[in-house]
């Protein structure tokens, strides 16, 4: 028993080291109870463990007692420590005989069919030992035993596969030979596998030796070679449900494992991009150029894509300088490049000018043609964004992306390269067409280089659909800036409006874009241009978008992503068929042939699709004025001849069945009359659409119905009895729009030549303000049609008749 330092006996007791060959008493310290590892003597001859009797002296310093020996409680003189150099040495040589034979024994012991309690006493011996010769600084390997303790992973029960981990860490550590013995074979793939399949507590002596094993340079690409190994490392460190300890030795094994390139790439692979960034900004010329390549290849989320543009988008444009490392460093752009986060880092960067010098100036002796197609590629990625790219200089003389002339140099290379280029740059002037701001710079510049016509060609292409739909597109996007132009083109010739037609007619159960692009394309041109009509009714183009429309009404032919778009294109393409009723009996007979009237009345009813209903009233409005030509006025029987001579004897014949408004014989099919197909209704739902483009082509086709010539006053009574009177006169009193004032004034005009109703308006002081306001303030012809409408009413101001007739 260990005395304490005031001369008392200690109560602290522990057990010896165990051993196997006969231990002597000389070798146990008093105070610990331990075989000593650095065994000093006092001046009285007593022997301690050095770091034992330090300590004793510290404490009774502390205590403010003298300096005892702990064994004869006696006062020491002085405290020297004397090294027991021989005792030192003769215990080192009865460790080693021991821990030779309870190696031999743990050999003999560490068999799979043993008892497990043998198995794990031989595996503590394996470890006690381990860190005895560890402390001792001194090292004895046993190949053999290592590979029994690895043999212990193959067991059936949990408790010896976690104590051989935790046995193999230590045998392993600082030593390099060993972790070469324990990464023979399948061990590597079984301690992977543990990762896994463990529980908790194994699954951290499990990382804990691939961590020991990971700091081997040479097994680092043997780890990351097992399949599944760095992703369930990576999965690991990102647990919320495993301890500290396992997470952190996780993130310290991928650490280490990141000396391989390989290792890295698969990290990315599975989501830990930061090492592949980092030897990407820090590597040497050759491994930025793997990186890069292969930072290509990733699929990347866009909150990822934004956090490598942040991080490595300079260094990637740097290295589009160099000619060699220029194909990697595009393929990661071109990756990173196609989200609309990413890009504008991207830009803000600095990507536009070197992008631009590769695609205009550099020759395919430096740059490839597959190069400039990723250049491209990369550059529609990043205009298609809708940047502000008016304000971005991309030239040395502060030139923008839409500058006249690095416009038509985009035109001109697209005149001069293969078709994927071709692509790729109509894709880029898509993107700018596509923004306000720019769509004027570059229609301006395709009308000085003449391009219209070479645009208009790629229509035609048949073997490369992507750039026959960026072509379409581009044609769509300027087609409100040069419709007239573009129908001169395709009037002129045969090839490009069949194409378009022959698009859209595609035989198909799915919408495809080119189909919605294509009919969106012909539906921007003007709706007055005959010839343009005229080609395609002869073409039979009419008859193929009524089929398309009747399909897709029938959900015969779908497509969530472009069947509203592609619609909307379909009816205003027929719709242009009703502009040219005056000009040709053809267009007339086709329109009864098809029953366009009926077509455009149930179309007039597709809810919540606003331009379909604005094109189907349009159309409407345009079948409804030629109703007064095509009614039939039917012959009256000539008088007999009584009648003739005794006029008192007539009767004013009777024919049954006329219209109303039109005074002869209607129908919604042959004349296209309104009141026969019963529109009225329908069109005065219209009246209270949230949309202006709806009402006001909804209250023209009205107004057709109150044309001179016609039944005013029983076009008025339809229109009451229909609800009309209230949404008419509460789209004069809104005053949305300067056309829906002129149309109201105009149908509020003709309605008020009614008496009664104009003595029941004539009270309301709201409508009195809103003609009197049309008076004063709208152009000339609706001031005199106020002014009408206030006499109407007895409202008529004193500075009335003011204005000559305007017919």
């Amino acid at each position: 028993m260990a005395g304490s330092c005031d001369g008392s006996q200690s109560d602290q007791s522990s057990t010896f080291e165990p051993g196997i060959d006969n231990i002597y008493e000389a070798f146990i310290c008093p105070l610990t109870k331990q075989v000593m590892q650095d065994p000093v003597t006092l001046e009285n001859g007593q022997t301690f463990e050095r770091e034992a009797i330090e300590n004793w002296f510290k404490k009774c310093t502390q205590n403010g007692k003298p300096l005892l020996c702990p064994i004869t409680s006696k006062q020491l003189s002085i405290t020297d420590l004397s090294p027991s150099i021989a005792l030192r040495d003769t215990i080192e040589e009865w460790r080693a005989r021991n821990d030779c034979m309870k190696l031999d024994i743990a050999r003999q012991s560490l068999y799979l069919g043993n008892a497990e309690a043998n198995i794990l006493l031989a595996l503590k011996n394996v470890r006690d030992i381990c860190r005895n010769i560890r402390l001792i600084r001194r090292r004895v390997r046993n190949p053999q035993l290592v590979r029994l303790v690895t043999d212990m992973l193959k067991s059936n029960s949990h408790e010896v596969r976690y104590k051989a981990l935790q046995t193999l860490q230590v045998v392993v550590e600082e030593d390099d030979e060993s972790k070469a013995i324990v990464a023979e074979g399948d061990t590597v793939r079984t301690i992977v596998k543990f990762l896994a399949k463990e529980p908790p507590k194994g699954r951290e002596a499990a990382v804990s030796l691939l961590l020991e094993l990971s700091k081997s340079e040479l097994l680092c690409e043997k780890i990351g070679s097992v399949h599944g190994a760095i992703l369930l490392l990576v999965g690991l460190t990102s647990s919320k449900s495993e301890n500290v300890s396992t997470v952190e030795k996780a993130e310290l094994t991928l650490t280490n494992l990141e000396r391989s390139e390989e290792n890295v790439r698969q990290m990315a692979s599975n989501g830990r991009l930061q090492p592949l960034l980092a030897k990407l900004l820090e590597g040497s010329p050759e491994t930025k150029a793997s990186m890069a390549s292969y930072l290509g290849e990733l699929a990347l989320n866009n909150d990822v894509k934004v956090v490598v543009a942040q991080t490595v988008g300079s260094c990637l444009i740097d290295l589009m300088r160099s000619r060699d490392m220029r194909g990697a460093a595009l393929g990661a752009l071109n990756k990173i490049s196609s989200f609309e986060g990413s890009a504008k880092v991207l830009i803000r960067t600095g990507l536009l000018p070197p992008l631009i010098k590769d695609l205009f100036y550099v020759g395919p002796n430096q740059l490839p043609i597959r190069l400039k197609e990723v250049s491209a590629t990369i550059l529609a990625n990043v205009v298609n964004i809708g940047y502000e790219f008016d304000k971005v200089c991309v030239g040395a003389h502060h030139q923008t992306l839409v500058s006249e002339d690095v416009v038509e140099n985009l035109l001109l290379l697209i005149s001069n390269t293969g078709p994927e280029i071709q692509g790729k740059l109509l894709e880029v002037l898509v993107g700018l067409t596509s923004c306000p701001n720019s769509v004027v710079n570059v229609v301006s510049a395709i009308r000085n280089s003449g391009a219209i016509i070479s645009l208009v060609q790629f229509v035609e292409v048949h073997d490369n659909d992507d750039l026959r739909l960026a072509a379409i597109k581009l044609l769509l996007n300027i087609s409100p800036h040069m419709s007239e132009e573009l129908a001169s083109v395709l009037r002129g010739t045969v090839g490009q409006l069949r194409n378009l037609v022959a698009i859209i007619s595609e035989s198909t159960t799915t919408i495809t874009e080119d189909q919605a692009v294509a009919a969106g394309l012909l539906a921007e041109l003007p709706e007055i241009d005959w010839g343009l009509t005229k080609r395609l009714l002869g073409d039979g183009a009419f008859e193929k978008i009524i089929s398309k429309i009747i399909l897709i009404r029938q959900g015969e032919i779908r497509g969530k992503r472009f069947e509203r778009t592609f619609l909307e294109g379909l009816v205003k393409i027929l719709a242009r068929i009703t502009f040219a009723l005056t000009k040709e009996t053809q267009a007339i007979s086709f329109c009864r042939e098809n029953n366009l009237a009926s077509l455009f009345l149930d179309l007039l009813q597709s809810y919540s699709q606003d331009n379909i209903q604005m094109a189907s009233a349009i159309a409407l409005e345009n079948l409804s004025l030629e109703t007064k030509n095509l009614t039939v006025i039917p012959e009256l029987p000539p008088p007999s001849y009584c009648v003739s001579i005794f006029s008192c004897l007539s009767k004013p014949p009777v024919v049954l069945g006329l219209c109303k408004i039109h005074q002869g014989i209607c129908s919604l099919r042959d004349s296209f009359c309104l009141v026969e197909g019963q529109a009225v209704d329908k069109l005065v739902d219209l009246l209270d659409h949230e949309n202006d483009k709806v009402v006001g082509p909804a209250l023209a086709a009205l107004s057709t119905l109150l044309e001179d010539g016609l039944e005013v006053e029983n076009a008025v009574k339809l229109i009451v009895e229909a609800d009309g009177l209230t949404p008419i006169l509460n789209v004069l009193l809104e005053n949305r729009t300067e056309n829906l004032r002129i149309r109201s004034v105009w149908i509020v005009e003709r309605i008020l030549r009614i008496e009664d109703i104009a003595r029941e308006i004539g009270e309301e002081q709201n409508v009195t303000a809103a003609l009197v306001d049309a008076f004063q303030n709208a152009d000339l012809k609706t001031k005199q049609i106020a002014e009408n409408a206030l006499r109407h009413i007895d409202k008529i101001p004193n500075f009335s008749g003011i204005f000559s007739n305007i017919g």
